[in-house]
């Protein structure tokens, strides 16, 4: 058996190889299947919605008073 080893290595690598591009085509797979539920999710409802709460976050984060008290009281 110990004169076969050399076959034995080339068919080791070759799996490899195979199971890498396996690999590969599994996450592009998994890539794709991800954007097509991301796109699913901006078109429906609930993404629209979350899609303007981020929006109007956004607004009121913009628009604070930068630290100048809320009310201001003028003592005379």
């Amino acid at each position: 058996m110990g004169c076969f080893a050399c076959f034995d290595g080339g068919s080791k690598q070759q799996r490899r190889e195979e199971e890498r591009l396996a690999s590969e085509e599994a996450r592009a797979r998994a890539a794709e299947a991800a954007h097509k539920r991301q796109e699913q999710f901006e078109q429906s409802a609930a993404g629209r919605a979350a899609k303007a709460q981020l929006a109007a976050a956004a607004k009121h984060n913009a628009n604070t008073n930068r630290g100048e008290p809320v009310l201001k009281v003028s003592l005379s």
